[in-house]
């Protein structure tokens, strides 16, 4: 009986780990140095497919200005998925952001419980999506700034397609406000 468990375990760790947004305790700046853009200041509303796929949800993304350089972000909605990764203990999770730029495209750095997670952020024709890399996006150990802003140059410049987390993706958000 034992025996079968640690089988079964096998088989699931890798699809646990393999489930997760990619975090670490670097972020891509070493501090914030791009202005809030108030374009994307504002409640922004996102349709997610539960995994089952027959179903819709709703997500809200809240962004403020906490400083001239960082957001003040929250994420409230049907989050009970989300309580497996020990990301929330409430109905919502806050937390702070600032944007980087990498190869020319938009990141940001989430900190959310003392964890950062990187997003590309897309605004196209007035829809914001926010992309989370996905936790194996790199097999590199990653032990600085510098290493993880050279690892996310990398991927994306040797990617047709990165590699996102699919089931944390807030894709073409609208703006409710």
């Amino acid at each position: 009986m034992r025996k079968v468990f640690e089988i079964s375990l096998l088989f699931l760790l890798p699809v646990i780990l393999c489930s997760c947004p990619y975090s670490s305790p670097y972020t891509l700046d070493e501090q914030p140095g791009i202005y809030v853009e108030d374009a994307l200041l504002g409640n922004w509303t996102a349709l997610i497919s539960k995994q089952s796929g027959s179903r819709q949800e709703v997500v809200y993304m809240s962004l403020g200005r906490r400083s001239d350089t960082e957001y003040d972000i929250a994420f409230t909605g049907d989050l009970n998925s989300l309580r497996r990764y020990n990301v929330i203990k409430s109905d919502s999770v806050k937390g702070t952001a600032f944007m980087s730029t990498v190869g020319g495209r938009q990141f940001l750095n989430i900190n959310l419980n003392a964890r950062v997670y990187i997003a590309e952020l897309q605004l196209k024709n007035d829809r914001l999506s926010l992309l989370p890399l996905v936790e194996h996006f790199t097999s590199k150990m990653i032990m600085s700034n510098e290493a993880l802003r050279n690892s996310v140059d990398f991927h994306y410049k040797t990617r047709v397609h990165p590699m996102l987390d699919d089931d944390f993706c807030l894709k073409d958000m609208v703006k409710s406000n």
